[in-house]
């Protein structure tokens, strides 16, 4: 809901701004109040979680659409499936990486770079320069994006399940940092290298999580002694690990319209006639059949390179076959 927010400077610099961001849990609301200044971030960490969503499923039935409300994705977000898994873990996973990168930019007064990591490494580099504080931004994201399902009691099968891909979410991130290096010495040979942890681009983390959706293990709780674990549903699914998507219910087909529950059909979609994946027109439009419509498309084309230095295109217009679901 924070991501599509115009701005949260107009409501947070009023004295009791925090109270006035909608869909906060209390918990939320002292952490916002403590860390004011974050607040943007944690707002460019949703968008972020947004945008890759839409971008990882926009030639699925499910695409990752958004409603206005409180419920951005309506009901497919709370309802266990493995679409709700994917939604908290590039959620958590974009809170993390917008707030360690505010982290590192000198935006936030509490944290900065991660100067924790020092001396030489065993491949003989310095490590020097400004280290992506992750663990600073996996501990914000912990704190705040976790602190709902917390409020609800672990007890709940829905909590266990949201805070596990949470976590893989996070875990994506961590498990994908680079090592990025300077080199030193007379006329750039190298004699001496510094190096620096960053993030990998949040497209990786998006290409990461997608895998993890599509090998996402369904579960259901199971009391062992005084605990209450999520297990495989069967016993011929492979164990999941702490990287890995879980999720409590199958997912409904997609195909028909149904505003209520945040899913909006396939109809006028539009489908690859010869594609036989999910884009394709046989899958994408659940067997409905497809209209197909001529489109006029205008491109650049025979551009060239005019000394010094631009390049003059022609405008070329063709028709393309355009295929929408019925």
């Amino acid at each position: 809901y924070l991501a599509k927010q115009p701005s949260l400077r107009a409501v947070l610099q009023d004295p009791g701004g925090c109270e006035g961001l909608m869909g906060l849990v209390e918990e939320q609301v002292h952490v916002c109040r403590r860390q004011v200044e974050a607040m943007d971030a944690v707002k460019r960490g949703a968008e972020l979680a947004v945008e890759e969503c839409q971008h990882q499923f926009h030639s699925r039935r499910w695409n990752c659409s958004t409603l206005q409300g409180l419920q951005v994705f309506g009901k497919v977000a709370i309802q266990g499936t493995r679409e709700s898994a994917f939604i908290h873990a590039i959620s958590a996973a974009g809170v993390a990486f917008a707030v360690t990168r505010a982290c590192s930019r000198g935006e936030l007064e509490k944290c900065g770079c991660d100067r924790k990591i020092r001396g030489v490494s065993p491949e003989g580099f310095q490590w020097s320069g400004c280290s992506d504080n992750l663990s600073y931004g996996i501990a914000f994201s912990q704190a705040f994006v976790d602190n709902p399902e917390r409020s609800r009691g672990i007890s709940s099968s829905r909590a266990l399940m949201n805070l596990h891909n949470n976590e893989a979410g996070r875990k994506a991130l961590l498990a994908h940092m680079k090592v990025e290096c300077k080199c030193h010495g007379v006329s750039g040979s190298c004699e001496v290298r510094t190096c620096w942890k960053v993030m990998p681009p949040f497209r990786k983390v998006g290409n990461v999580l997608k895998e993890k959706f599509e090998g996402a293990t369904e579960v259901h709780p199971k009391r062992v002694g005084s605990r209450k674990l999520l297990v495989p549903k069967s016993s011929r699914f492979k164990p999941y690990t702490s990287h890995d998507l879980v999720y409590l219910l199958a997912s409904p087909d997609f195909c028909d319209r149904d505003p209520r529950r945040g899913v909006f059909g396939t109809s006028g979609r539009q489908c690859n006639r010869t594609s036989p994946a999910m884009d394709g027109c046989e899958l994408l439009c659940c067997g409905r059949g497809f209209h197909t419509a001529q489109a006029e498309v205008v491109e650049r084309c025979s551009c060239k390179f005019r000394w010094c230095c631009s390049v003059k295109c022609k405008q070329c217009r063709r028709l393309v076959e355009v295929h929408s679901c019925r």
